[in-house]
């Protein structure tokens, strides 16, 4: 009898719980595979990458990629190449009065290579993944080799 008294109340806590929850599980926000951005530094799009690129004088584009990543894919027409693991041992060398903007192909490198500067006082406007950038109408540059050539 004690069992029994125990699963149906079991069940009735059920009954009244579980609307609520499936109605939250409805309501949640869906996230897509693979986009889970957990950075501090912005995130950006292409409209405002190519807002912060019309004006050249002022940005400094930071590809954190490798350079097979780079020749491959494709990327922004003037960048500094300092690969993600690198970036600390770089940081005398990249100049502090220009707005940054990091570059990977998904923006997730780039996020934490942002979050590392910021954080050394470098004024960073954002990340982009170049193959995000190209997926929203974006143009890439395409780097050639020049393997073969004298």
């Amino acid at each position: 009898m004690r069992m029994s008294l125990t699963i149906l109340t079991l069940l009735a806590a059920a009954i009244v719980v579980a609307p609520p929850l499936a109605r939250a599980a409805a309501d949640a926000p869906v996230r897509a595979a693979g986009t889970d951005y957990e950075y501090n530094t912005p995130r950006l799009d292409r409209a405002r990458i190519d807002s912060l690129l019309a004006k050249p004088a002022d940005l400094l584009v930071i590809d954190v990629r490798r350079p097979d990543e780079v020749m491959s894919i494709g990327g922004f027409p003037v960048y500094l190449s300092i690969q993600a693991g690198e970036i600390e041992k770089s940081l005398a060398f990249i100049p502090k009065n220009r707005t940054i903007v990091t570059v990977s192909n998904h923006a997730h490198r780039a996020g934490a290579a942002g979050d590392l500067l910021s954080a050394h006082g470098f004024k960073v406007a954002g990340a982009i993944g170049v193959q995000d950038y190209e997926a929203e109408g974006g143009t890439l540059t395409k780097i050639g080799s020049n393997a073969g050539r004298p």
